[in-house]
């Protein structure tokens, strides 16, 4: 997990266990639970802010796959932007 302004306060331990726990379940039962997370934090947020995270999440599968892609290159050589690229950091 990276950090970065709006993630400098949280627990990292105690998300990092719960991700891990998260992990160990079969596919299915995690995209369950994901499914499952979206009415709550859809309801805490804009509906702006709210796609503004689904775009977030998009771009960390995109990233994922395309350092798959580029094994050992770096993300100099990959084509999707980066967090610190969007946020000009």
């Amino acid at each position: 997990m990276t950090t970065s302004r709006q993630t400098e306060d949280l627990n990292h331990p105690a998300i990092r266990d719960l991700v891990n726990s998260a992990n160990a379940l079969p596919l299915g039962d995690r995209v369950t639970l994901l499914k499952a997370l979206i009415p709550e934090v859809a309801r805490e947020m804009s509906p702006r802010e709210f796609e503004a995270t689904m775009v977030d999440l998009r771009l960390k599968g995109e990233r994922f796959y395309d350092a798959l892609t580029h094994p050992g290159q770096g993300r100099e050589s990959r084509s999707v932007m980066g967090e610190r690229d969007v946020e000009r950091r």
